[in-house]
C-alpha cells in the first residue's frame, strides 16, 4: 500500500480545505515545492496534487507551482483539478506529471475517460457525499452512486480510483474504510482512500484491509497529528 501525501494548490499556495469548501482554505505554505521536497526527504514515493482553482475554472490555474514542484523533487506526481480535455492531459504529462486524475468529467463523459485511459496514465477521482458523486470542485452533488460510477471503469484500463468521502475531507475524523473497500471490491481496480485521515491508526486500518491500494494524507500531516516519516517506515 502506498501513502500519498497531498498538496492542494490555491492561489499559488499550499492549503487545506474542510469538506471541500474554498472559503475554508487554510494556508500552510507560500512555497508548495518546499512541501513536496519535504515529503521526498522523509521517504515518500508519491505526491498527490490538486489544482483547486483549476477544479472550479475547468482549466489549469497553478502551472508555475506545478513546474516548480516537478523541478525540485523526484517524486512520482499525480495531479487533478479541472482536467477536462486531452490537450490539458498532454500538457501535464509533458511537464513531467506521472499520471492525471479525471474527476468531474468521469461522471459527465465516461466515454472520454475510457478513450484517454487507452492512451495515457489515467486515474479516476470519485468524490462522494453520502455515497453520491460530487462534481465541479464538489459544488454539485449528483444522483449517481459512487460505486456505480466506479463499476463504469472496471475494464477501462485506468491505473487507479481515488475515492474521497468529502464529508470527512479535512476534518481529521477518520478515513471511511467501508466506503473505500466497497468501491475496491466492486470494481476490481486499485483503490486509494482519501478524506479524513487523522493518525497512524487510520494508516494501519487501511493496510490491514487488504483491499485498499493507497491512502492520501493531507491535513493530518500539516496539523501534526501523524508522523509521516514513521508511517512510511511502518508501511
Amino acid at each position: 500500500m502506498d501513502i500519498l501525501p497531498a498538496i492542494d494548490l490555491k492561489d499559488a499556495k499550499a492549503v487545506r480545505l474542510s469538506k471541500g469548501l474554498m472559503e475554508s482554505a487554510k494556508i500552510y505554505s507560500d512555497e508548495p515545492w518546499r512541501v513536496a521536497k519535504r515529503f521526498e526527504e522523509i521517504g515518500s514515493r508519491w505526491v498527490h496534487i490538486v489544482d483547486l482553482n483549476g477544479a472550479f475554472k475547468g482549466e489549469p490555474a497553478n502551472l508555475e507551482q506545478i513546474k516548480k514542484i516537478r523541478k525540485n523533487c523526484d517524486l512520482k506526481m499525480e495531479l487533478g483539478g479541472g482536467i477536462r480535455d486531452e490537450k490539458t492531459i498532454r500538457l501535464y504529462l509533458e511537464l513531467g506529471v506521472d499520471r492525471v486524475i479525471l474527476g468531474s468529467v468521469a461522471l459527465k463523459d465516461p466515454s472520454f475517460v475510457k478513450e484517454m485511459a487507452k492512451k495515457y496514465p489515467i486515474v479516476v477521482g470519485i468524490d462522494a457525499y453520502e455515497g453520491k458523486v460530487a462534481v465541479e470542485g464538489w459544488a454539485e452533488v449528483s444522483s449517481m452512486k459512487a460505486v456505480d460510477l466506479a463499476l463504469e471503469f472496471s475494464k477501462a484500463g485506468v491505473e487507479a480510483i481515488i475515492c474521497t468521502d468529502i464529508s470527512k475531507d479535512g476534518m481529521l475524523s477518520g478515513v471511511n474504510i467501508d466506503f473505500t473497500e466497497n468501491i475496491a471490491k466492486s470494481c476490481g481496480i486499485d483503490t486509494i482512500a482519501s478524506g479524513g485521515v487523522k493518525d497512524m491508526d487510520d494508516i494501519i486500518k487501511c493496510k490491514k484491509s487488504g483491499d485498499i491500494a493507497g491512502v492520501i494524507v493531507g491535513k493530518a500531516f500539516y496539523e501534526g497529528t501523524i508522523n509521516l516519516e514513521k508511517a512510511f517506515k511502518v508501511i
